[in-house]
């Protein structure tokens, strides 16, 4: 428990992580004052390697911790997922049935067609909220690692987990609060393209170019501003789990922090997700081989009229092997990235808020210094 404690307040005589420290110019770089490195990253300004190595450092080290949460939070999805689908199936097969059995020229029914419209709505909003879930744990468990990965202190999968779980809430609330202000400048532009476009049905082929030059126009004018937007709060769900701020809170938080430093932070943050991206995609290969291979074998046992339960029987393979390549994949993806921003803001306090030597503090490391 004592590694759950006082990380937005109260630990080490004022937590190091909860808020600006001290009074200014404490512990200052001036006067040949060695960053340490007690943990995954040294306790001064980073460069992109720091950033990055740290990064990777913390998967090597916490990497059961990592993986734990997210093979729980996922894998809890997914089966979460696969359990409203297969009692979605169980209640409407009948309807399935019978409008597979139609003929090219019969229209299904309305009793049919609604069921397996609302089975499939149903399960679509199962999975939403199980995947909405699952990412703000992660979000929510990788700066609780990192809080013990920057000290060089170790942690284990249930002080993780209750962190991580306490505060998933906030986290939820901070990336959809961070999403609805990206995406207002972007549906303001569609909105006024739609009614250019209603406005413009019934005119020449010139007319109808001019529509399109408008909408490409709009998609460049406010794409830079939803970039912008999205750096500026890139730092907040950090900042909930780290200072334990609430969703409007943290994201005035991470504004400050950011201001400065938006093109070194949209640079870094972009490279890891290139990254994330590129590593998610060669884990996929070979699951994907496994279930294009299982699937043949799947479907060249079916005969020349097979009904749904036997397809899905046959394709179950294949379904399943992309399933968990998806799974292993998303752990990547969802892994990396908030472990390169969560290193951004510790940098950022470290360079604006001198927060090196009270981390150095809280990790017990004597102070260094050059001749």
């Amino acid at each position: 428990m004592a590694q759950d404690a006082g990380w937005g307040g109260g630990a080490y005589g004022g937590a190091p992580y909860g808020g600006p420290p001290g009074p200014p110019g404490w512990g200052g770089w001036g006067g040949g004052w060695v960053p340490p490195k007690p943990g995954v990253v040294p306790l001064g300004p980073m460069r992109l390697g720091d950033v990055m190595g740290g990064a990777f450092a913390t998967v090597g080290r916490y990497g059961k911790q990592l993986l734990g949460v997210g093979a729980a939070a996922y894998g809890g999805a997914l089966a979460l997922v696969l359990t409203a689908a297969a009692i979605a199936y169980s209640a409407v097969a009948d309807h399935l049935d019978r409008i597979l059995a139609l003929g090219s020229d019969e229209d299904p029914r309305a009793e049919d067609w609604v069921p397996l419209l609302i089975a499939f709505s149903s399960v679509a909003l199962v999975a939403l909220i199980a995947t909405v879930i699952s990412t703000a744990l992660m979000y929510a468990a990788v700066p609780a690692v990192l809080q013990e990965a920057v000290l060089g202190r170790p942690t284990t999968f249930s002080a993780v987990w209750r962190r991580a779980w306490s505060r998933m809430p906030a986290v939820v609330g901070t990336v959809l609060l961070t999403w609805l202000i990206v995406l207002v400048p972007i549906l303001l532009a569609w909105l006024g393209f739609v009614a250019i476009v209603i406005a413009a049905v019934s005119t020449d082929g010139g007319g109808q170019i001019a529509v399109i030059l408008i909408g490409v126009l709009g998609a460049l004018a406010t794409a830079p501003l939803a970039t912008w937007l999205w750096v500026k709060f890139s730092l907040a769900p950090s900042v909930v789990v780290f200072e334990s701020q609430g969703p409007i809170g943290a994201l005035r938080r991470s504004s400050r922090l950011v201001r400065g430093d938006w093109w070194r932070i949209f640079g870094i943050t972009l490279l890891a997700g290139a990254v994330a991206g590129f590593a998610g995609y060669l884990i996929q290969i070979p699951f994907s081989v496994l279930g294009t291979f299982s699937g043949m074998l799947g479907t060249g046992n079916l005969g020349d009229d097979p009904n749904p339960t036997a397809v899905i029987t046959a394709v179950s393979g294949y379904v399943l092997a992309i399933m968990v390549g998806q799974l292993v994949s998303q752990l990547v993806v969802a892994t990396f990235p908030p472990l390169v921003t969560g290193l951004l803001y510790v940098d950022r306090r470290i360079r604006t808020e001198e927060l090196g030597p009270v981390l150095a503090e809280a990790a017990a490391v004597p102070p260094q210094y050059t001749q």
